[in-house]
């Protein structure tokens, strides 16, 4: 049988699943857009190089890239799928548009599948957040390896973490709610926040396989996949390691629904095997090439790493990864803090000399550095372009919305 007897098995299982390590640097992406005019979408489009199209609940449209081999293949090979999947949108009379979340249409469920049903569900017991968040939120994700051995994969989860706070701040694009200033530069950002099944998995000294599959046991359960037509509601507070112990309908999880359990979380920076980082607002256009240069080369790139990682220490206070309070200042005001734009600017030149130095196309560098002169060495982020619109076409709003 494929069920997991005890909280020990599936801990096994979650980080044998989770972490693997290995010589190679691959590099992925996946990018979400919000689609306009919206409403569910057909998926199984063939894509020029590989890349998969699938749907979100409120209409947004996902593509993921293949695994390439570099840097410079990955954004080629996404870009191309990008245009094929743009024309077969344009075909339907849809197009699709940039930004972090979509802070001026009601957020409306339009995919009515299981999943997003028992995600509805399960989210509004805690208020609208959950339904903002997957019916109007898009970003770039980028997929790294995770490392050569385990030494190797401690430092780049920890370096990760480290430029989170970095890549929130200078891609930010998402400063709107209900069509004026929310008070964050990135309000998708503020609204994962919210959610249950979010969080950062804290293993700063530990055992990071073993604290993680326990920060996985620990979870609330969002779903318990039923036949046709059964519903997948389950009761509020039910964690992995309670249906587990005691069975949920009648029945104990399968390594199927502990592997499904895990699709369900949503930490910024996600280990499948690889490192999902999770913290970046899409951009627009094919802007979501640059946070793919930079969050690549710091990470893959040694001595970027070992410079980034400098760079990231007056964040961290002495410690591995920086708090929580760096993180919300990095969506709140961005690069406008002082301590984020100094990691920024040394982060950014990092990442500029990997690209010299291992002689990346002069196209993937000058996008680098029309951004940084644009936005990083300004202390800006694409979310002030926003900003900057809507003060200008629209009266401020009494106070900032909060979101906490």
């Amino acid at each position: 049988m494929d069920t997991m007897f005890t909280a020990d098995e599936a801990a096994a299982f979650i980080a044998e699943r989770s972490f693997t390590t290995g010589p190679s640097r691959r590099v992925g992406v996946e990018l979400e857009w919000l689609v306009a005019p919206r409403g569910d979408l057909e998926t199984g489009w063939e894509l020029p190089n590989g890349g998969g199209v699938s749907r979100e609940a409120g209409g947004q449209v996902e593509m993921s890239s293949a695994p390439a081999d570099d840097l410079a293949a990955c954004v080629a090979s996404a870009e191309a799928d990008q245009a094929a999947l743009e024309a077969a949108l344009a075909a339907r009379g849809q197009t699709v548009r940039g930004g972090g979340f979509d802070g001026v249409r009601h957020p409306v469920r339009y995919v009515d599948e299981a999943r997003y049903r028992a995600m509805e569900a399960y989210y509004d017991r805690e208020g609208p957040w959950g339904r903002m968040v997957m019916c109007g939120t898009a970003s770039v994700q980028v997929n790294l390896d995770s490392g050569d051995d385990d030494a190797d994969l401690r430092r780049r989860w920890d370096l990760a973490h480290r430029l989170g706070p970095v890549l929130v701040a200078a891609f930010a694009n998402s400063p709107e709610l209900g069509g004026r200033p929310s008070g964050w530069n990135s309000t998708r950002w503020a609204l994962w926040c919210e959610l249950p099944g979010w969080g950062r998995p804290v293993s700063e000294d530990g055992d990071l396989r073993r604290d993680f599959a326990q920060w996985v046991l620990d979870a609330e359960v969002m779903c318990d996949r039923g036949d046709p037509p059964a519903e997948w509601d389950v009761p509020p507070g039910l964690t992995l390691r309670d249906w587990i112990r005691d069975g949920h309908d009648g029945r104990r999880p399968t390594r199927d629904d502990l592997e499904y359990h895990m699709s369900t979380l949503f930490p910024p920076v996600r280990p499948r095997g690889w490192l999902e980082l999770r913290m970046i607002d899409q951009q627009d256009g094919d802007g979501w090439i640059v946070p793919t240069i930079v969050a690549a080369t710091l990470i893959d790139d040694p001595r970027a790493a070992d410079a980034a990682y400098e760079a990231t220490e007056a964040l961290c206070g002495g410690r591995p990864q920086p708090p929580a309070t760096v993180w919300e200042r990095a969506a709140r005001i961005g690069l406008a803090d002082r301590e984020l734009h100094e990691a920024a600017l040394a982060c950014f030149a990092a990442s500029a000399a990997a690209l010299a130095r291992t002689g990346a196309p002069q196209r993937l560098r000058s996008r680098l550095a029309e951004f940084r002169l644009r936005y990083t060495d300004k202390g800006r982020c694409p979310a002030d372009d926003r900003l900057d619109s809507l003060r200008a076409g629209a009266r401020e709003p009494e106070g900032a919305a909060p979101m906490r």
